[in-house]
């Protein structure tokens, strides 16, 4: 009995597999990472993803100029974002750029107000990078595949 109604959960399991396909790490966790459909990479790395971010590298691999863009401080997509792929509290990154901006070092990178802001700004900007919410339509805009 017990192997039968462990056949049936592993067949329920890679039917529902099938027909759901794989999915980028980063939706999983509730947001996927976005860019202009000029950028040619379609893959990075969690600590690539924040080096753009943080502005510790301004440029994809193929040289030309990235461009993130954050959502506002009091975004839950930006919690997670945050923590997940930048390894800290946005609190801790507000603090960075206050670090940054009194040093006259760099500024951070804009802020939008929603998902579909963040969307208009990458489409509407060549190499720009930003995330949003998992289900946010994506007209004009490719996903980027978060490797861990």
């Amino acid at each position: 009995m017990k192997t039968v109604i462990l056949a049936t959960a592993l067949v329920v399991l890679s039917v529902t597999l099938t027909l759901v396909g794989p999915r980028p790490l980063s939706a999983q966790n509730g947001y996927l990472l976005i860019v202009h459909p000029s950028v040619s990479v379609d893959r990075i790395t969690p600590a690539e993803v924040s080096d753009l971010f943080l502005k510790k590298t301004e440029r994809w691999p193929d040289g030309s100029r990235a461009f993130p863009v954050d959502q506002v401080e009091s975004a839950s997509v930006r919690a997670s974002f945050s923590r997940e792929v930048l390894d800290r509290a946005v609190s801790a990154i507000k603090a960075y750029w206050q670090q940054r901006i009194f040093s006259g070092r760099d500024v951070p990178p804009p802020e939008k107000g929603s998902d579909r802001d963040v969307v208009e700004f990458v489409r509407a900007t060549p190499g720009a990078v930003g995330y949003v919410s998992a289900g946010t339509a994506l007209d004009g805009v490719k996903t980027l595949r978060l490797e861990r």
